[in-house]
């Protein structure tokens, strides 16, 4: 008898050392990138491709890749914001790398906003969800002159950035 109940305590005490995994899933939500989609200036209700953009966070010399490429044609993008911080600032270069140099444009936006750390799992650790400022979510500039800015009207779909589901920017250009 005494041997059955050493046997059931060793085989409960070994089944007690087991524990789950720490590994994240691959398809647990992450921190979301800002998704930016851009339409034609003068039919604002078409979605419209960028010719060669290129996107350059502040103070970085390697543009976001898009699919592994540094341009891309696409009529939506995503871009990481920082989670340090309350702005990030990129430089989003149309028709990137032409030959003529009177065809590449660059504009810089710096978005404005506030994080909220939320904590995903022990594996996972934590995920950083955006709110972009209300009095100024954005500020839009011309890396050269004011006056030729590629794009013509900035629209704050959403404010909340908590996934990638839906755009949160609408560029119009």
């Amino acid at each position: 008898m005494k041997k059955i109940i050493l046997f059931v305590f060793a085989l409960a005490l070994s089944f007690s050392s087991c524990e789950k995994d720490d590994i994240c899933d691959a398809k647990t939500p992450t921190t979301p990138r800002l998704v930016i989609d851009f339409y034609d200036f003068e039919k604002p209700s078409v979605k419209k491709n960028v010719n060669s953009l290129k996107v350059v966070g502040e103070g970085q010399t390697e543009g976001i890749l898009f699919n592994g490429s540094p341009t891309t044609n696409a009529n939506r993008i995503t871009i990481p914001l920082k989670t340090v911080g309350t702005s990030t600032s990129f430089k989003f270069t149309l028709n990137s790398g032409n030959a003529n140099p009177a065809l590449v444009d660059e504009d810089v936006i710096r978005f404005n906003y506030t994080t909220q750390e939320l904590f995903v799992s022990r594996a996972c650790g934590y995920k950083s969800l955006f709110t972009l400022d209300q009095a100024a979510p954005f500020v839009h500039t011309d890396a050269t002159a004011a006056n030729q800015k590629w794009i013509k009207f900035i629209e704050v779909v959403t404010r909340n950035i908590d996934n990638e589901n839906q755009a949160h920017i609408k560029i119009f250009f």
